[in-house]
């Protein structure tokens, strides 16, 4: 599916339309926003700034973290509405997706494409301006790879697509420590890897639930070209490598026993419930999984923070 070319003068009539039909400016702007996922994008920004307070060492100049969060905001939108502008056939078929703003009419594609271009614009603006040449080609790239390697190549083609997908969602950890000093190192790779891996687990418990749906679209996902189990055990495997990763990483940033004590309890706590999807594998088994995933990673990351802001500097 190849990006069509739209003009300002076209969005300008869709959006015209879409007020006339559909109950105003507020439901107009609630569309836009759906657009976006904003649930996604506070899962990528609880990764950013805690990259962020590690690589200063403290909290960083406040103004830098705004213009950081926003920039990621803006990144993240932007390339969630193009996986939408592209997915509209498919999320027609899927139960689950059936309410987005480009399934029900009240955004037209025209006035998404668009919307997404604006959106990366002016992300790619704020981090060059603003921030630096790294976190806005970090970010550029992000995107990149979401919309043309996951969204548009391996989603319908491959049931490895969100194991090679991830690294769109890992970006914000290099993103954030870039923001704050213009380079990368080991320490921000590490984190970036821990979502990596993090990824297919939680978003196959995921996909679990929604088997049927993903089948109807004939999307590969994996629970639907395997079973549950086999799906278990692979969610298992990599759930594994995430507290590898995990606690590498407090060896190498020399975080706290604040921070280890997060990683080793809240891992130990995921393998668990992956265990348990494993020994009764069930979609509510997945979604105590996935829901616990999400639990598990906000407080890896708020512990990175808050490791450092209490105890000072790694060393």
């Amino acid at each position: 599916m190849a990006f069509g070319a739209v003009s300002w003068r076209s969005m300008e009539h869709d959006i015209t339309t879409i007020r006339t039909n559909g109950g105003g400016a507020v439901a107009t702007l609630s569309a836009f926003v759906m657009l976006t996922k904003p649930r996604i994008i506070e899962l990528l920004l609880i990764t950013t700034v805690p990259s962020m307070v590690l690589a200063k060492g403290g909290m960083p100049d406040i103004s830098l973290v705004l213009l950081t969060v926003v920039g990621g905001t803006l990144a993240a939108g932007g390339a969630n509405t193009f996986n939408m502008y592209i997915d509209r056939d498919i999320d027609r078929l899927m139960q689950r997706t059936q309410g987005r703003p480009l399934v029900t009419g009240a955004v037209s594609p025209k006035a998404a494409l668009v919307f997404a271009f604006a959106l990366e614009a002016l992300a790619f603006c704020l981090f060059l301006l603003w921030v630096n040449l790294l976190s806005a080609v970090l970010a550029l790239g992000a995107c990149l790879f979401y919309v043309f390697v996951y969204s548009l190549w391996l989603k319908r083609t491959s049931k490895q697509n969100i194991v090679i997908g991830g690294a769109a969602g890992a970006a914000p950890a290099l993103i954030g420590w870039a923001a704050v000093t213009g380079s990368l190192s080991l320490s921000p790779f590490i984190l970036f890897a821990i979502i990596f891996f993090w990824t297919p687990p939680h978003f196959w418990a995921l996909a679990i639930k929604y088997a049927d749906d993903y089948e109807a679209a004939s999307v590969p996902m994996l629970p639907v070209v395997t079973s549950i189990r086999g799906t278990a055990l692979r969610m298992l495997i990599y759930t594994v490598v995430v507290i590898g990763l995990s606690l590498w990483f407090h060896s190498v940033a020399g975080t706290s026993f604040l921070y280890l004590t997060v990683a080793a309890a809240g891992g130990l706590m995921f393998l668990w419930r992956t265990i348990e999807l494993l020994r009764r594998p069930s979609p509510v088994q997945a979604m105590k999984v996935f829901t616990y995933s999400i639990v598990y990673l906000g407080a890896l990351f708020i512990a990175v923070a808050v490791d450092v802001l209490a105890y000072g500097p790694p060393t």
